[in-house]
């Protein structure tokens, strides 16, 4: 019996720093990955309309490939026999995906990699004031500092602390918030369809739905840009590392984390966006951008910490 307990104990022991090693593995891919497509925007002149189309279609097909190989490959073609599901999804796709996609895509190419990730972390924010009205609850004293605190993050990294003067451009503040609100969405939405099909056919029908109704806009045959190897090879790191990997990475984390855990370690993303800015694509980041930062940052980590109390008592 005790060798037994001794067995289970070192599986627990390695399964932890496995999970947080995949989670941050695929935080940090994400924050790299923005910045890839930065250096594409700034550098090759490609457009982020047509990496968006290019991104969600590839990335879906191979998202529906791969779920074929699994347990629920009989459900890639079920969901759509049911008129509810098949809604459901057109609207995850349509609204969820390309508001999450295109909008964090047009900040990077408005402002940077680092802003724009930061601005889309207010999502958590919004998902919060939803319920709130939703519920017509009364907010915690939590809720409301989380608030304040995003606030004055938005405030720092917009005037760097000068009322007086806007420090990053209108369009990449606009953009940054719009993909703070396609990530509520992109959030909330789908919750049916992501407990009953699982997060790989969701994502993976929203992505090619996104992607083809984009295509209408930016079609992805019709490149404008630098064609040459370093812009293959980015589009080819954003669609497999920024996006596939860093997919299958959270999800395996899942195994071995509470989501709650992969929630927290998953700032790790705005993280990396802003030091792999900084250093390869030396953008000026100040202290009062790093104050900024750190605030909307600990709103994810006020608002995670404060549902796992909820959820313990």
């Amino acid at each position: 019996m005790t060798e037994f307990v001794q067995r289970v104990t070192r599986v627990r022991s390695w399964k932890r720093p496995l999970g947080m090693m995949l989670v941050l593995s695929g935080a940090t891919l994400w924050g790299v990955s923005g910045n890839v497509a930065q250096y594409l925007f700034e550098r090759q002149q490609i457009d982020a309309g047509w990496l968006t189309s290019v991104r969600m279609l590839a990335a879906g097909i191979l998202l529906l490939a791969l779920t074929q190989g699994g347990k629920d490959r009989r459900l890639t073609w079920t969901v759509w026999r049911r008129r509810k599901s098949a809604a459901g999804l057109l609207i995850f796709g349509l609204i969820g995906m390309i508001g999450a996609q295109y909008t964090y895509f047009e900040a990077i190419a408005a402002g940077n990699a680092a802003t724009a990730t930061l601005l889309q972390y207010l999502s958590p924010v919004l998902i919060m004031l939803y319920l709130i009205i939703r519920w017509r609850k009364k907010p915690s004293v939590t809720e409301i500092a989380a608030i304040f605190t995003a606030i004055l993050g938005v405030f720092l990294l917009v005037t760097k602390g000068h009322p007086d003067q806007i420090s990053i451009a209108p369009l990449a503040v606009f953009w940054g918030l719009m993909s703070a609100l396609g990530g509520a969405i992109y959030a909330i939405q789908p919750g049916a369809l992501l407990k009953k099909y699982g997060p790989g056919l969701v994502v993976g029908w929203g992505m090619v739905i996104g992607g083809a109704a984009m295509s209408c806009f930016f079609p992805p045959w019709k490149f404008h840009g630098v064609l040459s190897v370093q812009s293959l090879a980015g589009v080819v790191f954003v669609i497999l590392f920024g996006t596939l990997l860093a997919f299958y990475l959270y999800l395996a984390s899942l195994k071995y984390l509470k989501p709650i855990e992969t929630s927290l370690l998953g700032c790790a993303e705005p993280l990396s966006a802003a030091v792999v800015s900084v250093v390869w694509m030396h953008v000026p980041f100040t202290l009062v951008d790093w104050i900024g930062a750190i605030c909307i940052i600990g709103t994810v980590i006020m608002l995670a910490l404060a549902q796992k109390a909820i959820t313990t008592k």
